[in-house]
Parts: structure tokens; C-alpha cells; sequence
């Protein structure tokens, strides 16, 4: 998730004292506003539970009454320890980082704790009206939903819900998978728009776990609906003769059989992203990127109008950043932050020697980047025998350490490690040990809003030569 404190505002407390709130922003959108004496709060008990050397350093108190030159130094450090601290396996991860979000979340957006009724929508346009509290994080909500539908417990590891923005024009936009430091009752409210959804979808990549959600006839109900749709909106591609296959199976009902038919479909079990803009092969292509299979799929438009498509393994993925740009509001030479570009920018292995950037300019870089993650995520689980299994909050860690470092590596919340002794995976060859997670420049242009707002992706050292 890309995190920024894109401005402060002055303030008054409730006794008249001014100071300065600090305006948390999570892809682009407020999620909580702060004083610096809460977030100092937060890094005392950060540092208490994890220690001086993992928890990095927080910008220092002042005496005296800071002068505008100070408060935004004082705003840039505090944006850079947010970054640091939610890009760290450990830290954010952990129950007090994110309980500290929900806090100031409901209490940024003035929502009082009571009960509510919310409405979840399915793939097909079904409503699940679930009563909930305000203070509900993503996980009971989740859970709520799953208990309405009668969805097996050993099955609610395999969905996940998700911010959608369905316009007036049948335009469906994916925002964002809703995460464990967010309020989806009051992220959604406080959107206040009717075009902004919560809907619940299947939350992994590998087809072959259809087969373990087809056992219910609530999962198969689920994943039947969601096929449909996809296939309804042109994701999937579909010749005329498995089209008419297809129909006859849904005249007959027989969900099984349609799903298993659509999963020979190309772009099965794909995330399919708006158009947008790409530097590869050349600057300034139009493409739609689709996300699914262990891949991002290019179908470019070139200049001259020629269609090409390619795809780009995560397995030959070294890393990747996103990045907020800022254009300069009329030649003023103040960066005008309510018109931020969002880029994903990753470094692939195109040859056994030589790591190449490409670059994706799209609104929706962030939720690329969560599905390269949980992609990653998802297959050194596999590899290393796990599975997918219901979260269990209290009982178990969202880690998966790796015994050659102090690092630890997040698995996603559904996924879970069964062996944590097992020996560590081999990691990428040597020969790319001397290409640094930052080597992107820090600074490409005068237009980058931070040099820190990017996400090396730490976990993909676990990934080894046989995947090239």
C-alpha cells in the first residue's frame, strides 16, 4: 500500500491550543489524520515491543514552536518513517501498527462505534446485507459476510473483499483489496459516493484450489457467479464455438462443468486493469495490463496502431517500487499534490544477464502491486508445502521467517507455512547479488514527489534459478 503525508493543517484542541495535524494518505486517499504526539506514541510502543533495531529512527522533538521550514521537514521525516515502517515485514504487520490506523481512521472521520447494516455485493450484482459494527475491521467483516452466505469455515481463506468503483457507464474499477489497518464500513462511507463498492471475491491465483472451493455448494455458487461475470465482461478470451459450449452449460445449469470449461479460457482467473501507460517496448504506449497465472500480460497499442501482447513473469521479477509524480501547477514551481500519478515500476531479468525497468503509469499502480505480492506470496507458500487456510488472528503470526537473515518475510493473511523448520528456499543466483532493491535512481525527476515511495520486493529473494 503506498502511504504519503501529502500536507499538514494547523488545528486547534479542544482548549484552544494550536497544533499541527499530519494528514495520513493511503493511496491517495485520506485515511486518518494524526498529531505528532500520537505517532511518537506509536513509535514508544513500537520500539518496546521490537526494539531500537528494528523499529527506525522517528524525527526528533523541538523545544520551541516550529517555524513552516520546520513543520515540513518535520512532515517529510514523519512520511518517511510511515513508509518505513508499513514496508517492514515485521512492523507492518504487526497488531499495534494496524490497530493504531483503525483508531485514527474512525476518529479522523468523526464515526461513532454503534451497529450497522452493510451491504457486500457479489460478482452478479447480489446483495449481502450484513449488521456489523462501525469499528469492525476487514477480517470480522469478512467473516460476517462468510456466516450469511453459510460459507464453510475452511473455505473463508479463499475470498477476500474488495473496494470497487462500478460507474454510472458499467465501467468496473478495481481500487483496492481491503486491508488489515482499515475500517471497510468507514472506508467506504467516507468516500461518499454511491459508486464505490465492497465486493467479496476469491483472493487466489492457482485455479487448482477451484477444486477445493467447488466442494461447497456455497463456494461453487461463489465461484460460478464470479466466472460468469468475468466472462460477461470480455476478461476472458473466447472463441464462438466455446462460447455456445458455454451457454449450453449455463441453460443446463451445470456449474461445475462451466467453470472447468472456462478454465481453459485464456485470462481465467485474471485481474483486468484500465488502460493505461507504459515506457515498454517505448515511451508513452498505451496498454491494458491484466494480472493472474504468475504474470503481468501487456496487450500494447503501439504508436503506428499495431497490437502486441507479452508477458512478464513475477518469478523473473527482482523487485519493484511504486511512486507517487507530481506535475507543477502552471509553471509556478510548487508541485500541485492533488494530481498525483501513481507508477509501478518493476526490474525484470529479460536475459540471463540483464535486468531491464519497466515502467506502468495507472490509478491503479497500487493494486498491481498488491496482486504481484500476493502472487509471490501464494507460490513460496506452495513451494514450501503450505496452503490456504482460515486466519486465526490470535493464534497465528502473519510471518514466515527465513533462517539466513534477521528479516522477516509476510505471507499473506490467508496463507500459512506449515513447517516453519524446513530449509530456506535457494535464492536468485549470485550473479544478480550486486544489483541493489534500489537501484532505481532516487530521484528520476524534479516531479518525484518522495525518493521513499517505493516497495522492493524483500520477499522474492526466496525465488530460485529453476524459476527462470
Amino acid at each position: 500500500m503506498h502511504f504519503s503525508i501529502p500536507e499538514t493543517e494547523s488545528c486547534n484542541s479542544e482548549n484552544g491550543t494550536p497544533y499541527v495535524a499530519y494528514n495520513i494518505h493511503v493511496n491517495g486517499v485520506l485515511h486518518c489524520r494524526v498529531r505528532y504526539s500520537q505517532l511518537l506514541g506509536l513509535h514508544e510502543q513500537l520500539r518496546k515491543e521490537f526494539g531500537n533495531n528494528v523499529v527506525p529512527i522517528f524525527p526528533p522533538k523541538k523545544l520551541f514552536t516550529l517555524t513552516p521550514a520546520e513543520v515540513e521537514q518535520r512532515r517529510e521525516q514523519l512520511e518517511k518513517y510511515m513508509q518505513t515502517v508499513r514496508q517492514d515485514p515485521m512492523l507492518g504487520a504487526s497488531e499495534m501498527f494496524n490497530s493504531f490506523l483503525r483508531r485514527a481512521q474512525q476518529e479522523t472521520q468523526q464515526v461513532p462505534t454503534e451497529e450497522v447494516q452493510l451491504e457486500v455485493f457479489l460478482s452478479n450484482g447480489q446483495k449481502v446485507k450484513v449488521n456489523i459494527l462501525t469499528s469492525d475491521q476487514t477480517e470480522d467483516v469478512l467473516e460476517a459476510v462468510a456466516n450469511k452466505l453459510d460459507l464453510p469455515d475452511d473455505l473463508v481463506g479463499y475470498f477476500s473483499l474488495y473496494l470497487i468503483k462500478d460507474s454510472s457507464d458499467s465501467s468496473f474499477f478495481f481500487v483496492r483489496k481491503l486491508q488489515e489497518f482499515e475500517l471497510p464500513y468507514v472506508s467506504l462511507t467516507s468516500l461518499r459516493s454511491r459508486e464505490y463498492k465492497i465486493i467479496l471475491r476469491k483472493s487466489y491465483w492457482d485455479s487448482s484450489y477451484d477444486d477445493d472451493v467447488m466442494e461447497s455448494s456455497v463456494g461453487l455458487n461463489l465461484l460460478y457467479a464470479q466466472t460468469v461475470c468475468d466472462i460477461e465482461r470480455g476478461w476472458l478470451q473466447v472463441t464462438k464455438d466455446q462460447l455456445r459450449q458455454l451457454k449450453s452449460l449455463q441453460e443446463k445449469v451445470s456449474k461445475k462443468e462451466f467453470i472447468q470449461l472456462a478454465q481453459t479460457l485464456k485470462y481465467y482467473g485474471y485481474l483486468k486493469f484500465e488502460a493505461c501507460i507504459t515506457d515498454f517496448p517505448e515511451k508513452g504506449c498505451q496498454v491494458i495490463v491484466s494480472a493472474g497465472n504468475n504474470e503481468l500480460n501487456f496487450q500494447v497499442k503501439l504508436p503506428n496502431d499495431q497490437m502486441k501482447e507479452g508477458s512478464f513473469k513475477v518469478t523473473r521479477m527482482r523487485c519493484w517500487r511504486v511512486t507517487s509524480s507530481v506535475p507543477f501547477a502552471n509553471g509556478s514551481g510548487s508541485p500541485n499534490k492533488t494530481e498525483a500519478r501513481l507508477e509501478l515500476a518493476f526490474e525484470y531479468l529479460m536475459s540471463k544477464d540483464r535486468l531491464q525497468w519497466i515502467t506502468i503509469s495507472s490509478p491503479q499502480a497500487i493494486m498491481m502491486s498488491i496482486s504481484l505480492q500476493s502472487m509471490v506470496d501464494e507460490l513460496m507458500v506452495k513451494k514450501s508445502g503450505g496452503k490456504i487456510k482460515k486466519l486465526l488472528r490470535k493464534r497465528l503470526p502473519c510471518l514466515v521467517r527465513r533462517s539466513d537473515s534477521q528479516q522477516a518475510v509476510k505471507s499473506p493473511p490467508l496463507l500459512d507455512s506449515p513447517d516453519s523448520s524446513r530449509e530456506p528456499i535457494v535464492k536468485l543466483s549470485s550473479k544478480l547479488s550486486s544489483v541493489s532493491l534500489r537501484a532505481i535512481s532516487n530521484s528520476s525527476s524534479a516531479n518525484d514527489m518522495s525518493a521513499e515511495d517505493f516497495h522492493g520486493n524483500y520477499a522474492f529473494e526466496g525465488i530460485g534459478d529453476d524459476d527462470l
